[in-house]
């Protein structure tokens, strides 16, 4: 293959169809109700799914959704707003206490549409009743460094939230509340995308008080008092939740069957390991590359060519203060790892378009990529331990950049091995 980059691309392009917002939605109408209809949400992806709703909606609709800065898209009758992510602001502040306004005084005739995609948690700090929108930024600034998955972290957040944890559906009670959601979870567990807002599960305060002692997060003294007698998310048993609906819209796993669709048309058989991978970036790198390895070598455990292809969420614990995200933390201990190799190309992308703090999705690597930024004066094993890979790969010419796509579900990992 002349240019494997480009097909990465074209994976990568394909798993980001396969999530699109308008498929989605159109697939996933509710009915329309006796009364009124109010559409609330959050998410990077948000803005879209609120617009592919309005195109489909066969009736009067209102309400507001939440997203990133820079990703809205205009909407006629949805209110879109904008506020920080990962770290939360009072934009998100004000947007939290306006998707409350939006659900107030609603009668049992009235349907609720929840919009859910990844990013929620940050777009929707609502410090409970003692804390506040600082405490919600210290915690959320502590769960980033500690490398603790996205599932405990949700298990903290709702802890310290007057939204998260289906709370924001108690607020709507007694209308129905169909939540539609673009999962970025690992495992595709609905009530951890964005913390919840409109859907219980069973989290326990013994939940969160075990992974803060497992990842060795530090809390403010207030925090720590208020988890003490902290009162638990709603149950899913709660009689006010018996007519909501939850539908998984998207998710990592119907993206990658969609990438790998696209392979095989094109001539290169594919293998999806896993839609659920969780663990340290540079670790899940590091066997990714001794998979690859292994075929590349030895034609086992599938034949070349072939494309292997993963989903799910990495973590970083920072111990340095490059810049990066965990796909591009990913590939440089990917890139380390394979080395010398040819006929290996790998792509690692945030289906967002956003990997970490800069405006890149990802990057690509190859056996070469290590040399080239050694001849460019960069050490690519200090660079990883200073999670300095966004600065390696843009030495190296190497980031993926496509922009925001509209959608979220997590992490896409493509590597060819010819």
């Amino acid at each position: 293959m002349e240019n494997p980059r480009e097909f990465l691309v074209s994976l990568f392009n394909a798993a980001v169809q396969a999530a699109d917002a308008e498929h989605a939605i159109n697939a996933h109408l509710p009915q329309r109700p006796k009364g009124r209809t109010i559409v609330v949400g959050a998410g990077k992806g948000v803005a879209q799914l609120a617009r592919a709703l309005e195109k489909a909606w066969d009736g009067l609709i209102e309400g507001t959704v939440v997203t990133r800065y820079g990703y809205a898209v205009p909407c006629e009758r949805i209110e879109v707003l904008e506020a920080s992510h990962p770290v939360p602001d009072e934009a998100g502040l004000r947007a939290s206490m306006r998707l409350f306004e939006r659900v107030a005084d609603l009668s049992a005739d009235d349907l609720v549409i929840s919009l859910i995609c990844g990013g929620g948690s940050a777009l929707l700090p609502a410090p409970a009743d003692g804390l506040t929108l600082e405490d919600e930024i210290a915690l959320n600034r502590e769960l980033l460094r500690s490398g603790a998955p996205i599932a405990a972290m949700n298990s903290i957040r709702k802890q310290f939230s007057k939204i998260k944890g289906g709370r924001l559906a108690l607020a709507a009670y007694p209308a129905t509340v169909v939540s539609l959601v673009v999962s970025d979870i690992p495992g595709d567990i609905a009530s951890l995308v964005s913390s919840g807002p409109t859907i219980a599960d069973s989290t326990a305060r013994q939940d969160a008080i075990d992974a803060i002692a497992r990842y060795r997060i530090e809390l403010p003294a207030n925090m720590r008092k208020h988890l003490e007698h902290a009162p638990v998310p709603p149950s899913p048993g709660d009689e006010r939740f018996s007519r909501n609906l939850t539908h998984v819209i998207a998710s990592a796993g119907k993206s990658l069957e969609a990438a790998a669709e696209f392979a095989r048309n094109h001539g290169v058989e594919a293998a999806i390991l896993s839609d659920s991978i969780e663990g340290e970036a540079s670790l899940v790198g590091g066997v990714h590359a001794s998979i690859a390895r292994e075929i590349a070598m030895r034609n086992r455990p599938f034949r070349k060519p072939v494309v292997i292809l993963s989903g799910g969420e990495t973590t970083v614990t920072l111990r340095g203060k490059g810049k990066g995200g965990r796909n591009t933390e990913f590939l440089l201990a990917f890139a380390i790892a394979i080395e010398g190799l040819d006929g290996i190309t790998a792509l690692a992308a945030d289906t967002d378009g956003i990997d970490g703090s800069e405006d890149n999705a990802g990057a690509f690597a190859d056996g070469r990529s290590v040399g080239v930024m050694t001849s460019l004066g960069k050490t690519a094993r200090s660079m990883l331990e200073g999670n300095d890979a966004w600065s390696a790969f843009d030495a190296a010419g190497s980031l993926f950049v496509p922009g925001p796509t509209g959608t979220n579900v997590n992490d896409f990992r493509a590597i060819l091995i010819q």
